[in-house]
C-alpha cells in the first residue's frame, strides 16, 4: 500500500526536502536569522572592540528592540565608552545584517552573567 502524499494548505503535493533547507526556509520566514547574526555580536566582542576595550567589559545579550548590554568595569569606563558609543557601534555593525541599534552599560563584576 503506498503512503498517502502530505498536502500544504493550498492543495499542492509537497516532495521532501534536506533537512538543512527546511530549517534554513524556516529560519528566514520567521525573521530569526536578525537575531541569530545579533547574537554573535556578544561572541565576537573583543576582536570587535580590541584588547584594551574587552579588558574592561563584557557583552552580555542583545535585547529585542537592538539593544546590545555590556557589563563594565567601572563607573569611570562606562562614561568613557558612552562617549564612544558612536565609533563602538561602528564597529560592531559592521557589514552585519542586524543591526545593533544602542548599547547599554551596566557598571558591575566582569564576571557576572
Amino acid at each position: 500500500m503506498a503512503r498517502a502524499r502530505r498536502h500544504d494548505p493550498a492543495g499542492v503535493a509537497s516532495r521532501p526536502v534536506p533537512l538543512a533547507d527546511a530549517l534554513e526556509a524556516w529560519i528566514a520566514r520567521s525573521g530569526i536569522r536578525k537575531r541569530l547574526d545579533l547574537a554573535d555580536v556578544v561572541e565576537q566582542w573583543p576582536g570587535l572592540v580590541g584588547p584594551q576595550i574587552a579588558a574592561v567589559t563584557r557583552a552580555m545579550a542583545v535585547s529585542p528592540d537592538g539593544t546590545l548590554v555590556v557589563r563594565v568595569a567601572s563607573a569611570s569606563w562606562a562614561t568613557e565608552l558612552g562617549l564612544m558609543a558612536p565609533s563602538i557601534l561602528t564597529r560592531v555593525n559592521g557589514s552585519r545584517k542586524g543591526r545593533v541599534k544602542g548599547i547599554r552599560w551596566l557598571v558591575g563584576p566582569l564576571d557576572q552573567r
